[in-house]
């Protein structure tokens, strides 16, 4: 995880519900982060970053 710069706390809200296995959680900020994304309130690096950081933490894995 060390190659992830990580600048919303949504990201890290979203690594910490994934690697406790927190389905709930992580769909809801990906559900609100494209919402931004989609509404053009953020510039598309949030979703970047959530989009690498779903590949690099796997489900359930813990703290």
């Amino acid at each position: 995880m060390s190659d992830l710069t990580i600048t919303h706390q949504s990201v890290h809200d979203y690594i910490a519900a994934k690697k406790r296995g927190d389905r709930t959680t992580t769909d809801r900020i990906i559900a609100e982060a494209s919402a931004r994304f989609a509404t053009r309130t953020t510039d598309g690096s949030e979703m970047a970053e959530l989009g690498e950081a779903s590949m690099l933490v796997q489900f359930g894995e813990g703290e």
